[in-house]
């Protein structure tokens, strides 16, 4: 049978995907999602070219293969999540993780008649696929679509959660947003929604074909995303008490009165540390001297909170020491920026957190009072 265009496609967009997976696989920021990406990606680029040759040889031994990679979509949904998981906690998969992989277990089960049929039952059953015969494997296709889509769902809800931590805590939340998991995940919305139309009502336009070079153009978007995405500050889940104890154990505790004085002096003087942008707590540690895990010890026991509610919490106190300035004429934004915030919505969010009203309506309060003090 001669290859058709479609063919090509899907060929191309597995060529792709191998590469693609290979760069991930090899890529150091944000290694640990990167690599649970290239899993994803390969499998993908697996199921294009194996539908490519039995559409091009529609031989009954491939479709065995055939029936095995249609399976895949149920671990999309679920590898989908697993990424955005490990893009924001910097989690590794485990064992434990292959919970999520159920949904492929089970219906690898149930269409394990397909893979022990002999060639002429292999061949009846590929003739009716090939006639359009709907019934043939149409009734996993509901649980498939509902199964992969709330893995989609949890992963946007992760995604929502870490951004709103970000601008709560963070200065630079903005160019941390993970906007192209929106871009990812409304791309695979899209090929669900062809993919249940195709399902329930027949139209020519909405065949295998477009939704598999729909597959393969969603290749091309997940490599233009995940080559060019930036590093991602991994905000690691709680640690279990165990853990916790240990490291307490292991900080010097004879060392915190000191690197408690030398933050003071860090974050203190005429230039403190805390007004340059995007500050993180590698970069302090370097400067003060000590390593980052006893900085982070310090912070955490004995000055409160996490770092960036330490470092935040400077900036709102210079913050609201010029607001109170009867001659400070700069906006509150200006001078917001000039303490160290790079998103207004982070300062608007940490200034009402620790003052208990908004920045206009603490500066309104502190200019009424000084005009009656007049």
């Amino acid at each position: 049978m001669p290859l058709t265009p479609w063919t090509y496609v899907y060929f191309a967009a597995a060529v792709q995907a191998a590469l693609l997976a290979l760069a991930l696989w090899r890529r150091p920021a944000n290694r640990q999602a990167n690599r649970v990406l290239a899993v994803w990606v390969a499998l993908t680029g697996i199921d294009l070219a194996v539908k490519a040759l039995y559409w091009h040889l529609l031989a009954p031994e491939w479709f065995r293969a055939y029936r095995f990679v249609a399976l895949f979509p149920f671990l999309y949904g679920s590898l989908f999540y697993l990424y955005v998981r490990a893009l924001t906690t910097g989690r590794s998969f485990r064992p434990r993780d292959l919970a999520h992989l159920a949904g492929f277990g089970v219906m690898l089960v149930l269409n394990g008649y397909v893979f022990v049929m002999d060639r002429a039952q292999l061949q009846a059953l590929s003739a009716r696929w090939v006639a359009g015969e709907r019934t043939v494997g149409a009734w996993f296709d509901v649980p498939l679509f509902l199964y992969s889509l709330s893995y989609v769902l949890a992963a946007l809800v992760r995604v929502r959660g870490y951004r709103r931590r970000l601008r709560e805590r963070r200065s630079d939340a903005d160019r941390m947003s993970l906007r192209w998991i929106d871009v990812l995940a409304g791309f695979q919305v899209a090929i669900w929604c062809v993919a249940i139309v195709q399902a329930l009502v027949y139209l020519p336009v909405l065949n295998y074909g477009l939704l598999f070079g729909l597959v393969a153009a969603w290749v091309c978007v997940m490599g233009w995303f995940s080559l060019g995405q930036p590093p991602v500050q991994a905000e690691p889940e709680p640690a279990e008490p165990e853990a916790e104890e240990s490291a307490a154990g292991a900080a010097d505790e004879s060392r915190h009165a000191a690197v408690e004085a030398r933050l003071a002096q860090l974050m203190g003087g005429e230039a403190p540390l805390y007004l340059e942008p995007a500050l993180t707590i590698g970069q302090v540690a370097k400067r003060s001297g000590y390593p980052e895990y006893l900085v982070s010890a310090v912070i955490n026991r004995r000055l409160g909170g996490s770092f960036w509610d330490y470092v935040n919490r400077l900036r709102v106190e210079a913050v609201r020491e010029r607001l109170a300035e009867p001659a400070e004429a700069r906006t509150i934004l200006d001078i917001a920026y000039a303490c160290g915030f790079t998103s207004k919505s982070t300062f608007n969010a940490a200034f009402k957190r620790q003052v208990g009203e908004t920045p206009s309506a603490y500066r309104r309060r502190h200019a009424g009072a000084t005009a009656r003090a007049a």
